[in-house]
């Protein structure tokens, strides 16, 4: 076949913007691939604007993942259309998981090292950005200290790293929600280990998981299972009612701060009208633009399903040889065929 692979293929017959009315609901293959698939694009999308504020952006409708001529973009020798380590380290717990068949912290941590040193799952294998809490954990985790005590865990250590990987987790999980809420925050652990990066986490993880099963209201469901998981008192549950305040309307700054990542990618999906506007308004915001539009991204794949997001940056996305097996991957572990 031509240049066209076969993520891509899956695909092709999507128009170039999704309209929630006029297509049927995407199924669970659609809405898998899509959130795989939307997180490294918008992540791909970011990368350009990532440390750049608001005021600094394009206007909305010229955000793209090659920007607009003239426009000074960040990581200027990336080439457009690059995950970055949002969408290597996500590959990284992805690929774990399907290789040991279970969440094996010491193998995670070691893809994450292999990622860092060696560029595993990284675009032409180059590394271009890491945060500062995830830096020092792997340090950690080259002294071979416990994965699980690898993490950073005072208050200032809540970096939105651990958030920004997890989705694959759901994506993979098929056990109960108590389960996939317990794994979203072991994965956290290893580099981000306070209790309010937990918790963001796992209520992403159980946010996604009642996408996949088609809730009328994905977040809502997502909090009262996290109420049924974590009795009051629990430290979890202390973050969720006190710290990530669920009932309350998102409000985002684009920052790198978890809590701020995660209500920032709400509120790019609750006003976004498709992927390609979630994307953009995630973008729109400034600051962490690559982690937000991942984030964001990851969700609104599931809800527009892959057919939703554009055909211009399903084709434009690089580093395919990386993802597509991952993606047949996780499929056969779904038992779902593809498209």
């Amino acid at each position: 076949m031509n240049s066209l692979n076969r993520s891509t293929r899956l695909a092709a017959s999507g128009q170039d913007s999704f309209s929630g009315g006029s297509a049927a609901v995407p199924g669970l293959p659609d809405r898998i691939q899509g959130g795989l698939i939307g997180l490294l694009v918008g992540d791909a999308v970011g990368v350009p604007y990532e440390f750049q504020h608001a005021k600094e952006l394009p206007p909305l409708a010229e955000i793209e993942m090659v920007p607009p001529v003239g426009f000074h973009r960040s990581h200027a020798s990336v080439p457009p259309g690059t995950w970055s380590d949002d969408g290597a380290q996500a590959l990284c717990l992805l690929e774990s998981l399907l290789t040991c068949g279970h969440l094996d912290l010491a193998d995670f941590a070691g893809r994450l090292v292999a990622w860092r040193d060696q560029g595993h799952l990284a675009v032409d294998g180059r590394v271009f950005d890491v945060g500062i809490q995830t830096q020092t954990a792997l340090g950690r985790l080259r002294q071979k200290i416990d994965p699980r005590q690898a993490g950073p865990s005072g208050e200032q250590d809540n970096g939105n790293g651990s958030l920004m990987r997890v989705l694959p987790l759901a994506l993979w999980h098929q056990g109960p929600d108590a389960e996939l809420a317990e794994l979203a925050c072991l994965q956290s652990q290893v580099t981000h280990g306070h209790a309010r990066s937990q918790a963001c986490c796992a209520v992403y993880c159980l946010w996604a998981r009642n996408l996949l099963q088609g809730a009328v209201d994905p977040w809502a469901a997502a909090v009262a299972t996290a109420r049924t998981i974590w009795p009051a008192g629990h430290p979890l549950r202390v973050e969720l009612d006190e710290e990530i305040r669920p009932e309350q309307p998102p409000v985002g700054t684009g920052s790198g701060y978890v809590l701020d990542s995660l209500h920032s990618a709400r509120w790019a999906v609750a006003t976004g009208t498709s992927f390609e506007d979630v994307v953009r308004r995630s973008v729109a915001l400034g600051r962490d633009t690559d982690t937000t539009a991942c984030v964001a991204g990851g969700i609104a794949g599931l809800q527009y399903g892959v057919q939703g997001i554009p055909n211009r940056w399903r084709t434009g996305l690089r580093g395919q040889a990386l993802l597509d097996p991952l993606l047949s991957g996780v499929l056969q572990n779904r038992k779902t065929p593809a498209l």
